[in-house]
C-alpha cells in the first residue's frame, strides 16, 4: 500500500470511532525551547495529555510530521530516516486498553491487511519495587484478540534486553518436546514503561506515566547471532521491526513516593507510517516504499548505478531520506545557516551533495540538479497531503535555498578538501586543532571530517575539538552581548517611536515579500532600529521603496496601538506574531496597530494592521512618529543564510 493510502485509512478508520482529525503542527515546535524540531505524535498534545482540556474534544487522531536529528548518523541502514510521519490517536479522559487494542489490531490486520501470524506484542512486566503491577490486562484483550484469528498466543517472561537474548522466544515445550513460540512478551521499563522522566523510580511528584504495548512485524528471517544467542522481539538483528505503541497513562507520583491512578487515564498512540507502508508490501526497507522510489530511480538513471549494488546503497538512501527532511524543514521556515536547526538543515543538504558527489550526479546546473529534482519531486509526491508543498511560492523557496546551499558547499568543499589531503596524508590521527580549523576556516563540516577520516581508518580526537568549538562559542556569545544586548536599548521617545515604526516594518516585509517573513532578532536604540527576519533572496531596491511606501503610509494613517493582555493561545489563534523561539508566560501582553472596525468580542483586533506579542513600549498613535520624520531603510544585507538584516531610520 501507498503511504498516502495508509494515512487516509487511518483517519478515517479512527473519524469513524468519533475522534476529531487535526492537522500536523509545524516541525519548529511553537514557544517549546527545550527542543529544536517536533520528534514525535505526542509531543505537540502534551498539555492535553496532563490534563488541558483539548477544544476539539476527548478523542483526537493525525499523521504528525517529525524529525529526529539523533538518527542522523543510522540514516543509510534500511529502517531508520530523520523525517518521518507519526501516525496518532488520542483517548483524554475518554476510552482506555480495552477498546484501543482491538482498534489498532483490527486496523492492521483489516484495513492494511497485514498477515497476524507475522504480529508479535510486548507489554509491561510491572515494577515490585515500585507497586506498579503487571500488565496482565492487555495481555488478556492481546490473547483475544489472536484467538479470534485462530492463534494461540502464548506469553512469555522476559525483563530485560540481555534475559531476551538468553531466553528466545521460546513459551515452553509441547508433550511431543517441540518448542513453544511466545507471541506476547514481559519486558522491564526502559522498554514498555513511558514517563517524560524515563523509568518509574526517575519520575518526580506530580508526574504521570504508565505501562505500554508495543507490535512487532515478523520478518522471518534468519537470526543473526552477533547480535545475542537468540532473537526475541527487541533484538536488532533485523527480524522484527517496531510498528506502533499504545501508551496507557494511569499512574501519578504521589507525595509519598508511591503510584496512585490518575483520575482521567488517557491513550497516547504513535505508529510508524513508513513502517507500516514496509511492512504492508512485505519489506524490511523503508526505501522500497512509494514516496522514495521516483527518487531512487531518477538517481540511478543518471548516475548509472543500482540502488540494489551494496557499494551505493547508503548513498542513495542517504540522498533521498535527507533530502527529504530538508523539504519540509524549509516549508517550515528553517534556513540552512551555522546555528541549532539551520545548521542541521545544512548539515542535510551538505551531506546529501556529499553522497551525491559519491554517485558522480552533481551538475553545475539548477535544472540538472539532481538534488533540486529530487526535491520537486517529493513535494509532487506529498502535495495532496500537505497542499502547501503544492505552491509556485513554496517550490521557489525549497529549490532556490537547496541548490544556494549546493553552490556553497560544492567551492566550501572543494577548498576543504585540498586542506583535509594535506593533513590526512600519512598521517594517524586528525587532531581536534585540525578538525576545528577546517571547520573554522574553510567551513569544512566536522562530520565530514569524521566520515572521511573513517574511510581512511584515521582516528579523529572528537573531544578536543569539542573543547575547541565550545571555548570558540563561549567567546562568541561574550563579543555577541558586548556588542549589544537586544531589544530596546532605552525607553527613551525617539526609541519607543523607532519601536513602533519596527511593528510596521515587520507587517509591511510580510506583504512584499511573503508571510514566510519571521522576525529572528532585533535591536532599537533612539538612532536606528534594527530587525533581523527570515527571507532567502536580496531585496530589490523597488521592493525596499514599497515597504518604506507602507510604512510611511501607516504612519500618516493615524493607527491607534492598544495593549491587551490575553491567554497565550488565544493571541495566537488571533495570528498575532512572536520572535522565533522566544518562550511566553501562558498570560501575554499583546499590541495591535489599528483598527478602524471593531467585534463584540476583540474590538481592538478586527483589522488590526499588526498584532504582536510585546511588552512595549509604543507610542499611542502611529501619526507620533511623523514628529520625528519619515522611515527610511538605510542598510539590507544578509547575516546569515537566510536570515536578512535591515537597519532602519525615521529621518526629516
Amino acid at each position: 500500500m501507498k503511504l498516502d493510502e495508509i494515512r487516509s485509512k487511518y483517519l478515517s478508520f479512527f473519524k469513524d470511532r468519533g475522534h476529531a482529525v487535526i492537522p500536523s503542527a509545524s516541525l519548529v515546535p511553537e514557544n517549546d525551547p527545550t527542543t529544536l524540531f517536533t520528534g514525535s505524535g505526542m509531543q505537540p498534545l502534551v498539555p492535553y495529555l496532563l490534563g488541558k482540556e483539548h477544544p476539539l474534544g476527548a478523542r483526537i487522531t493525525d499523521s504528525q510530521k517529525s524529525f529526529r536529528a539523533e538518527d542522523i548518523e543510522e540514516v543509510g541502514d534500511n529502517r531508520h530516516t530523520t523525517f518521518f510521519e507519526m501516525l496518532g490517536n488520542w483517548s483524554l479522559g475518554d476510552y482506555f486498553k480495552k477498546e484501543q487494542l482491538p482498534w489498532f489490531f483490527g486496523f492492521l490486520t483489516d484495513e492494511v491487511g497485514l498477515d497476524p501470524k507475522r504480529l508479535f506484542v510486548t507489554v509491561f512486566i510491572g515494577d515490585e519495587k515500585n507497586d506498579v503491577p503487571r500488565d496482565t490486562e492487555s495481555v488478556a484483550i492481546w490473547k483475544e484478540l489472536f484467538a479470534q484469528k485462530g492463534i494461540d498466543a502464548k506469553d512469555v517472561v522476559i525483563g530485560s534486553e540481555a534475559d531476551g537474548a538468553r531466553l528466545g522466544m521460546q513459551a515452553g515445550l509441547n508433550p511431543d518436546g517441540s518448542p513453544i513460540t511466545g507471541r506476547i512478551f514481559y519486558y522491564e521499563a526502559k522498554k514498555n514503561w513511558w514517563s517524560r522522566a524515563g523509568a518509574p523510580e526517575k519520575m518526580p511528584v506530580g508526574e504521570i506515566g504508565g505501562p505500554d504495548s508495543e507490535v512487532f512485524y515478523d520478518f522471518g528471517t534468519e537470526h543473526n547471532p552477533r547480535f545475542g544467542e537468540n532473537c526475541h522481539p527487541n533484538c536488532d538483528c533485523g527480524r522484527f521491526l517496531e510498528i506502533g505503541n499504545s501508551v496507557f497513562m494511569q499512574y501519578i507520583k504521589k507525595e509519598d513516593g508511591s503510584f496512585g491512578l490518575l483520575p482521567k487515564q488517557n491513550v497516547d498512540f504513535g505508529g510508524g507510517l513508513e513502517r507500516i507502508a514496509a511492512v504492508s508490501i512485505g519489506t524490511d526497507d523503508v526505501f522500497r516504499t512509494d514516496v522514495f522510489e521516483d527518487v531512487i530511480a531518477l538517481l540511478e538513471e543518471f548516475s548509472k548505478k543500482h540502488y540494489k549494488d551494496d557499494r551505493y546503497t547508503r548513498s542513495f538512501r542517504i540522498i533521498a531520506d535527507h533530502i527529504r527532511a530538508a523539504v519540509f524543514m524549509i516549508a517550515d521556515g528553517v534556513r540552512p545557516g551555522n546555528s541549532e536547526r539551520s545548521y542541521i538543515l545544512r548539515r542535510l543538504i551538505r551531506r546529501a551533495f556529499q553522497h551525491a558527489a559519491k554517485l558522480a550526479v552533481l551538475d553545475k546546473d539548477k535544472a540538472d540538479s539532481m538534488l533540486v529534482r529530487s526535491a520537486t519531486m517529493f513535494m509532487e509526491t506529498y502535495r495532496a497531503a500537505y497542499p502547501e508543498l503544492g505552491t509556485e511560492e513554496m517550490y521557489q523557496t525549497i529549490t532556490g535555498e537547496i541548490w544556494k546551499e549546493e553552490v556553497q558547499f560544492a567551492h566550501t568543499l572543494d577548498k576543504g578538501l585540498k586542506e583535509f589531503e594535506k593533513i590526512a596524508y600519512d598521517s594517524n590521527l586528525i587532531t581536534g586543532e585540525q578538525a576545528f580549523v577546517l571547520f573554522t576556516t574553510y567551513g569544512f563540516p566536522f562530520e565530514m571530517t569524521k566520515e572521511m577520516a573513517q574511510e581512511r581508518s584515521i582516528p579523529v580526537d572528537e573531544q578536543a575539538f569539542k573543547e575547541l568549538m565550545t571555548k570558540h562559542q563561549d567567546l562568541s556569545r561574550s563579543g555577541s552581548e558586548q556588542k549589544f544586548k537586544g531589544g530596546l536599548a532605552d525607553t527613551a521617545v525617539e526609541t519607543t517611536r523607532l519601536h513602533t515604526a519596527h511593528h510596521l516594518l515587520l507587517k509591511a516585509l510580510q506583504i512584499v515579500l511573503g508571510s514566510h517573513v519571521k522576525q529572528r532578532g532585533s535591536n532599537i536604540t533612539q538612532e536606528r532600529l534594527r530587525i533581523d527576519f527570515s527571507h532567502g533572496e536580496k531585496m530589490t531596491d523597488e521592493q525596499k521603496r514599497e515597504v518604506e511606501r507602507i510604512v510611511n503610509e501607516k504612519i500618516q494613517e493615524g493607527l491607534p496601538m492598544t495593549r491587551s493582555v490575553l491567554p497565550k493561545e488565544e493571541a495566537e489563534k488571533l495570528g498575532a506574531e512572536h520572535e522565533f523561539g522566544a518562550k511566553y508566560p501562558d498570560m501575554v501582553s499583546v499590541y495591535s496597530l489599528g483598527p478602524n472596525g471593531a467585534s463584540e468580542e476583540h474590538p481592538q483586533f478586527e483589522k488590526a494592521f499588526s498584532i504582536e506579542f510585546c511588552g512595549g513600549p509604543h507610542v499611542q498613535n502611529t501619526r507620533e512618529l511623523a514628529q520625528s520624520g519619515v522611515f527610511k531603510i538605510q542598510k539590507e544585507e544578509a547575516v546569515a543564510s537566510g536570515i536578512r538584516r535591515i537597519k532602519a531610520v525615521l529621518t526629516k
